[in-house]
């Protein structure tokens, strides 16, 4: 095998897009609490607003859904950081090569 130096560039690019993936998934997860919280807020006003037949089933609904987005955005970050953590090894490994 051949020793072949690494570049540095190569190196620090794929640093770089592992860090903007890391803050795409916290991008993602404050959007899965964003819409969470827009179902939250249907659900109190459509409360206090509305006094229509059969209104609580919509807001119970709301709370569901909004509970239910909430569980799934953390479930997602959860997974993707772990995925995330998995390919930072390859990372880890390039550096040790370069520097020797």
């Amino acid at each position: 095998m051949e020793n072949q130096k690494l570049n540095p560039d190569l190196i620090l690019r794929e640093k770089l897009a592992l860090q903007r993936t890391v803050l795409a998934n916290q991008t993602t997860l404050l959007a899965f609490i964003r819409t969470s919280m827009y179902f939250l807020v249907a659900a109190l006003s459509i409360d206090n607003l509305l006094k229509i037949k059969y209104e609580f089933i919509i807001v119970y609904s709301f709370y569901v859904i909004s509970f239910i987005i909430l569980v799934l955005g953390f479930i997602n970050y959860r997974v993707q950081k772990r995925k995330i953590e998995k390919s930072e090894i390859h990372i880890g490994n390039y550096k040790a090569e370069f520097d020797k």
